[in-house]
């Protein structure tokens, strides 16, 4: 009799153990997401900032040359922001 308690108590333990380790595997995971969520949004913002100043740019400049490089970099920049959206 003693040994079979004391066979489920092992078991118990041994289950609880598990559960513990999945919750804390989870709770990684989760933090993992979460930080990678927002470096994601960092990089947006960013792309959108620099969005913004290259519009800015193109809208003051009357060189020909400055105003075709701008515009490249403005649909580079889109492209990436694109690809994150």
């Amino acid at each position: 009799m003693a040994n079979v308690l004391e066979s489920k108590t092992v078991e118990a333990q041994a289950i609880e153990q598990l559960e513990q380790n999945s919750s804390q595997e989870t709770s990684e995971a989760r933090l993992v997401a979460d930080r990678l969520k927002a470096e994601e949004t960092r990089k947006i913002q960013a792309l959108c900032m620099t969005r913004a100043r290259i519009r800015e740019q193109l809208a003051r400049t009357s060189n020909e040359r400055y105003t075709m490089l701008l515009t490249t970099e403005l649909q580079q920049i889109e492209s990436e922001l694109e690809k994150l959206a």
